[in-house]
Formats: structure tokens, sequence, C-alpha cells
């Protein structure tokens, strides 16, 4: 007999008293609060186990059995380098969570009867989108915004070929150029360019600046007054946080990455550029839960088929479950969907350099739960044990020791770099004549200079960045090795080191310089670990590299095939 068939067979009346009991039990079981002393504790403790210089913002929201909502928000740790504490109205950027403001902001304009012609999700991009194109001529044609916003378009994240410089006519213009992962609607790639171009949907539809126009739909209408896309608007507001890391024992404030723009906005608006408190994030969760509906009010800012529509699964992200109390995940539009402890889950994460973020939300239970984190090196990880814990405790469930979990597998070192062989041989072109401009019509331009050995006929660019290298870059360079360096300029890596490794093969690394206002030591700064490699090819006359390890591809992708550097290049560059 099916399950569907026994609850048919029951008495209706039955079935009724017995759920109407069973939750009105486990409504008298649930605590009247959450962020009780003791979840304090806990949190404070977690903290100081991850010794984080910051800290955390929580927000949790249950609705009552009454209907209203019992909305608790509460700070911990240290919000800013100069000791201030963490409060409720403190602002961090939320990262990818943006996404769903995003592509919710498109399911508005899907529900807009006033535009004509009118908008679907599956409304290709080519009907949209003026200049839209991918290098898969399939994909092109084919591409829906359900597809874009599900991270199935074929498309690695390519993250390194969007710069500051860049507004979105010129991501669309760029696509044309980059290199698929895999085929179309093949498999699971996260994909922030796509949530540009979703962003460029509703800037070209409503005639006004993207961040404008989320402002205006759902900002406003919803009351989320500390909540923007300007580093200026939450600078101004004295309750900005500082992102914190560690280096060397001394904590580290990084610059804000994306203080570009404005109200306006900027390029990575769409995908990641939001900056709000735990105040605003309960706002937001109620919303969410009600559908679109604005708390304590009957007024609907966002149609509730939008919001039931990305919360929807349609890729998946992972098609086993890593512990025995959590689940596969799949992915609709700015949202993943899973379970933990039986519980639905919908929910996503946001990371970008200084914040992390978990937005999650419990439909089934009417319970949301927001962590905001501004400790760059382990903020990724608390924010889940503090997720997981604030759920257990609003919902009575048994609580799993999520902290010794990330301890072990933190603790699994992994592969070790590779060192440059001891006897290296040459690459076939002397580095005197590697040195110059090179393009990619993806990347765009960038210009190789010579660090070591010293290149007498340096452009005034590459003499101006060589000889600032050692002061903005202290303990990262090594002069015994040939290097090069170019100043990137993407809105992830300002600069790039080749450093060669053997042969024709350079190991490629991303450059960090903040300075320290410290006379005697003026700057700090990082180099990203090993993995990403430059292979060079002399085609005839023409000088080229080609770049592996750099384009993001979703798991088990496989690396690029074939017999020249150039085709087994994630990313080729001329020289010109």
């Amino acid at each position: 007999m099916r399950f569907r068939d026994v609850y048919n067979s029951l008495p209706l009346s039955l079935f009724i008293s017995a759920f109407l009991l069973s939750t009105h039990v486990r409504a008298q079981e649930l605590p009247s609060s959450v962020l009780t002393p003791d979840t304090d504790a806990f949190i404070n403790s977690i903290l100081a186990d991850w010794e984080t210089p910051g800290g955390a913002a929580v927000a949790v929201v249950r609705k009552t059995p009454q209907g209203g909502w019992n909305v608790e928000t509460k700070g911990y740790g240290t919000a800013t380098i100069n000791g201030s504490k963490i409060t409720e109205n403190t602002r961090f950027a939320i990262a990818s969570n943006s996404k769903l403001f995003d592509i919710l902001s498109v399911g508005i304009l899907i529900n807009d009867e006033t535009l004509s012609p009118r908008l679907s999700w599956t409304s290709k991009i080519a009907s949209v989108v003026p200049g839209w194109g991918l290098m898969d001529p399939i994909a092109s044609e084919h591409a829906m915004i359900i597809d874009l916003m599900s991270h199935r378009t074929g498309m690695p994240r390519h993250d390194f070929s969007y710069r500051w410089s860049d507004d979105l006519p010129s991501i669309v213009k760029k696509l044309r150029s980059l290199r698929p992962s895999a085929e179309f609607r093949d498999t699971w790639q996260y994909d922030n360019m796509m949530y540009m171009v979703l962003a460029y949907v509703s800037q070209l539809l409503k005639k006004m600046p993207f961040a404008r126009v989320v402002k205006q739909n759902i900002f406003d209408p919803l009351g989320m007054i500390s909540t923007t896309y300007s580093f200026d608007v939450a600078n101004a507001s004295g309750q900005l946080a500082d992102g914190m890391t560690r280096r060397n024992g001394t904590v580290r404030a990084y610059p804000f990455r994306s203080a570009l723009g404005g109200e306006d906005g900027n390029v990575v608006s769409g995908p990641g550029g939001i900056i709000s408190t735990a105040v605003d994030m309960a706002t937001w969760l109620q919303t969410l839960l009600l559908k679109g509906v604005k708390p304590g009010t009957n007024t609907s800012v966002i149609p509730a088929d939008a919001i039931n529509k990305v919360a929807t699964g349609i890729t998946v992200v992972s098609g086993t479950a890593p512990f025995p109390d959590l689940s596969p995940i799949v992915y609709g539009g700015g949202q993943t969907r899973n379970t933990y402890q039986g519980h639905e889950l919908i929910e996503h994460g946001g990371d970008i350099t200084g914040f992390h973020s978990q937005v999650t939300r419990l439909p089934m239970d009417n319970v949301g739960v927001a962590v905001l984190t501004n400790d760059d090196d382990t903020g990724s990880i608390f924010r889940e044990i503090i997720k997981y814990y604030v759920i257990e405790v609003a919902l009575g469930l048994k609580h799993v020791d999520w902290n010794s979990r990330y301890k072990t597998l933190i603790s699994t070192p992994g592969p070790p770099p590779t060192p440059r062989p001891t006897n290296a041989t040459l690459p076939r072109v002397k580095f005197e004549s590697l040195a110059g401009k090179y393009n990619n019509a993806g990347y765009g331009p960038i210009e190789l200079c010579l660090m070591f050995p010293s290149d007498p006929k340096a452009s005034k660019t590459c003499k101006d960045l060589t000889t600032r290298a050692p002061t903005i870059f202290p303990g990262l360079l090594d002069p015994k090795v040939p290097t090069f360096l170019s100043e990137w300029n993407t809105t992830s890596v300002p600069y790039i080191g080749f450093t060669h490794f053997d042969g024709n093969i350079f190991d490629i690394r991303s450059l960090d310089s903040f300075p320290t206002g410290d006379p005697a030591q003026p700057f700090w700064a990082e180099r990203s670990p090993q993995g990403t490699f430059a292979e060079l090819s002399v085609e005839g006359k023409q000088i080229g590299f080609g770049i592996t390890g750099v384009w993001g591809a979703g798991d088990g992708v496989p690396e690029p095939q074939g017999k020249t550097v150039r085709d087994k290049a994630e990313a080729w560059f001329d020289k010109v």
C-alpha cells in the first residue's frame, strides 16, 4: 500500500484532529526565545574557538500560532579594526545573497502586465538583451531566463574576466569570447556573469540603473532602510563593518572591495553588491516566508509565484549528502533547496573578500535565520555552525556538533604546492621577449612586466610597477626566480604574478596589496595558493600563452582537451 493510500484510508476527522493536536503540542514545546543567554554563550564560544577578529550578526524570525512574528536580532563580536562591537544594525556585505534580489527583480517584471511584449521565465535572452551571444551557438540561441538563473548555460565562472571598468553592456560583449566548459543544460556551474546579464534585463526594461530598480521595487517598499548597493551610503552611516583577516598574527582590515558606483551600483551589483543588516534581513526573511507580502501589512511587494519559482529546484548542485542529517541540494534562482534533520531549507550563501553570509528559511516551519559575518578566514565556517545551532533551538531539534565536524574537515591538509625544479629549463623564448602586451577578447588586455631579471626596455607603466613592487608586495617576490608582474584590475584580482616554473610553464598567482598606515611597514600583501598555470606557445611568429586553473568550472567538469596549447587553454592570450 502506498503512503498516499494510507492517508486516504484514514477518517478525515481523525487525521485533522491528529494534525491539530501534534501542531499544538509542538507549538507548546518550542521556546519563546531563540537568542537566549544560552545561545549567546554558544555563539560567543564558537567565535572564541575559531579565534575570530570579527564576529557575526544574527536574525531569527518565527511565525506565531496567532499569525504574528517573533523577531530577534543581535550582534556578537567585533565590527571594526578600532574595536567597535557588532550590533543588529551593523552593516555587512552579503555578497551572493544579492542574487535573490536580482532574479526577483526580473520576477516582478515577469508579472508586469503593462510590458509589451510580455516577459516570462522562458523568454529567450537573445530576444531581450541586445548583443547577447555565447561561443556555443545552441546556448546563444536557446538560453532562457530560467537557464541563466539556475546556472545551466554551460559557462563556468570566468570570474577574472570582468573589471571595475566594465559595465553591463560590456559584460554582454565579453561573453561571446569566453570559452564554455560544458554543454548547454548539461550540468550546474555557478556563474556570476549570468546574474550580471539578469541585472541588465531589469535595467533595460525599467530604463534606469539596476541598483535603483531594486531600491525602488524592493528595498523602499519593504522599509529596508539600511540596505543599499552604495558603499558611500553604508560608510556614511558609521555602522559599516570592516572585513577582517589575520596575517602573521596581526589583525588586518580589508579595504571594502566593491566601493564604486554609489547608488547607481556597479558591474557586480546584481550577483553580489548588497550591503545590509540583521534587522533588514529579518524583514527580508519574513517577506519571503509570507510569499512576497510586506510584514505587518497585506501589501504584496513581490509576486508569490516569483518567490515560488526561484525556490523550486531546477539543477542539481550536489546529488549526494555529505552527512546523514543533510540531503542532496538543488538550485532554482539565487536559492538552493535541501533538508536538515528532515526539515526543508531554502537558502543561499554569500562570500566576498572580508565577508560571509547565510540567509536561510524553513518554509514548512515558518522560521528564518540569517547569519552575517566579517571574518574573511573562517566566517564561512562558523556562519554554518551558528545557523544550524539556531535552527536546532528554534525547532527543538537534536543538537549536532557541527563545530567538531568542521574542525575535522579542515584538519585534513590539502596537497602541498609543487616546488619549482632545481634544474628548471628555460622557455623557448627569452624572458625579455615575453614582456609586453597581450590580449584575450573576453578577459581583456594585460601587460607583462619583467620584474626579475630587470628589463631595460620596459614601458613607463612597467617601470612604475616594478619600482613599487618590493614595497607593495613585501615578502612575496623571489629575485632568484624569473618573474613577471601585471596590473590586472579585475574585480577580485588587482595584480597577477607570473613566476617561471619549468620550460614553457609559468606559475600564476593573484597578488593583492593593502596600505597599513604604518610608515615602517606601509603595505601588507597576500598571494593566492598554487593552482593556476600559464603555458607559453609560439605559433609561427606569434607568441601567446594559455591559462589553466582559472575559469572555475563545476565539479567533475573536465579540462579542455586538444593537441595544442591553445586548444587546451581555458583562456588564450595573444601577444599584441
